[in-house]
């Protein structure tokens, strides 16, 4: 097995322990050295900091992982392992990230014009027939195909 589908494997069957998640893994050369990174989230709306991964579910699968990797050692080189959240402002790759995160505030780029402009702001409205739909904050809704939807994130609300 290729050694990131390893580590991805075990962090699955860790997170999957603790009712989680995983979002990405990803290993890459950095100046501090070999980092490989592991991205945990709840499944769910995650609408609330009770909802969200906190910082002990990171801290159990980090310490959980770093047994099994030392045990079965997947990589020919040191590494350090980073467990963390997607975060507040969270990117949004497929459909289903938009339908969940329904009424939350976003951010949208799309690669052409959809009413005039690239850009968008507003709330999530759900996803209808491979469109994303987004109320922008005067109201207007937009229906942004998720074939031309280059960027999306979560913003933070106060």
């Amino acid at each position: 097995m290729e050694p990131l589908a390893h580590i991805r494997t075990i962090a699955e069957r860790v997170a999957a322990e603790r009712g989680l998640t995983v979002w990405d893994v990803q290993s890459r050369r950095e100046a501090v050295g070999h980092v490989v990174r592991v991205v945990i989230d709840r499944p769910g709306p995650a609408a609330t900091p009770e909802d969200s991964v906190s910082i002990q579910d990171c801290e159990q699968v980090n310490r959980e992982m770093s047994t099994i990797l030392d045990v079965e050692d997947p990589l020919p080189f040191a590494y350090t392992l980073e467990v963390s959240s997607p975060g507040l402002t969270r990117p949004l790759r497929e459909a289903g990230d938009y339908g969940r995160f329904s009424g939350r505030l976003a951010k949208i780029v799309v690669s052409e014009a959809v009413d005039n402009q690239k850009a968008f702001e507003g709330r999530l409205r759900g996803v209808d027939n491979g469109d994303v739909l987004l109320e922008a904050s005067n109201g207007r809704m937009h229906r942004l195909p998720m074939r031309l939807i280059t960027r999306g994130r979560l913003e933070v609300e106060f």
